[in-house]
């Protein structure tokens, strides 16, 4: 099976050259790299054509975010499997796209397949030798995760509107939805950098709380979803208390960029039969 690699950035030249420079020491290598600069003002492009030059190097002037990008990149791509990588995350296996696409052979009902990752995030990860069993999960992270590309074109996919954040659990939530599998399997690891450019805690937590929001208007049934809803927003607020009442007081910046979405949500809602979104939510 053919295995594509996909990476978005933005401003992070110096981890995005790292991370090709690991791209290349793959042995098989890629069939293909996409590569989008997301509103980028420093040297990414300059790094990008020099670091891999065969790589299709996707320009978006105005940001559009991650999400976006990683779903036009999903449908641009080629190859039969793509593997999503951040600018500062990459496989710590040379011979990892073997395994990979064995993997997919073996499981025709596998959708996502992702691995444990060693961060400077949670630095006891970086010395951590055991990660667990494969087990199904209800969600992945982006920074180290293989897509089955056909099931991911016959489904909604990575939703656009979210800009950034949440967009995986909304795509495990579709595809356990349709019958197929999330699976976490510490065959490989992914070394990932955390790098802290471009990144603003709260910011991201106001578009992880609206986007988590935004997908239960999309995909939970009635009358479920204004249980879930409301568990949502409690537990997000719940989270905010923990960090203080500076974070307690900015809440409602969230709650009206969801409103604010709603009408969006609610014209292209595609509910699931609540039985697979129970299923979903039981999920590790």
């Amino acid at each position: 099976m053919r295995v594509s690699v996909m990476i978005t950035s933005r401003n992070r030249s110096a981890d995005l050259a790292r991370t090709c420079a690991q791209i290349k020491r793959l042995n098989p290598g890629p069939f293909e790299v996409l590569i989008t600069a997301d509103g980028c003002t420093d040297d990414t492009i300059k790094v990008v054509k020099k670091a891999l030059p065969g790589a299709r190097l996707i320009v978006n002037k105005v940001g559009r975010g991650s999400v976006a990008s990683r779903d036009f990149m999903m449908r641009e791509a080629r190859g039969d499997l793509v593997l999503a990588l951040d600018d500062d995350s990459y496989l710590e296996q040379g011979d990892a796209l073997r395994a990979i696409a064995t993997d997919f052979e073996k499981n025709p009902k596998l959708a996502v397949l992702h691995f444990p990752q060693r961060t400077d995030e949670y630095p006891e990860t970086l010395s951590q030798m055991d990660f667990g069993s494969a087990r199904l999960t209800r969600t992945f992270a982006n920074s180290g995760a293989v897509l089955r590309r056909d099931v991911y074109l016959s489904l909604p996919g990575f939703e656009p509107r979210f800009f950034h954040m949440y967009e995986e659990p909304d795509y495990a939530l579709q595809c356990v939805a349709a019958g197929f599998e999330v699976l976490y399997n510490p065959i490989l690891t992914i070394r990932h950098y955390f790098s802290g450019a471009t990144r603003n805690e709260m910011r991201n937590h106001h578009r992880h709380s609206r986007n988590e929001l935004w997908s239960v208007w999309l995909r939970c049934p009635f009358p479920q979803c204004l249980a879930v809803g409301a568990y949502r927003l409690l537990s997000q607020l719940g989270y905010a208390r923990k960090r203080g009442l500076g974070w307690v007081l900015r809440e409602p910046v969230w709650w009206w960029q969801a409103l604010q979405g709603a009408g969006f949500c609610f014209k292209n809602r595609r509910p699931v039969a609540w039985k697979m979104y129970r299923k979903w939510l039981r999920l590790g």
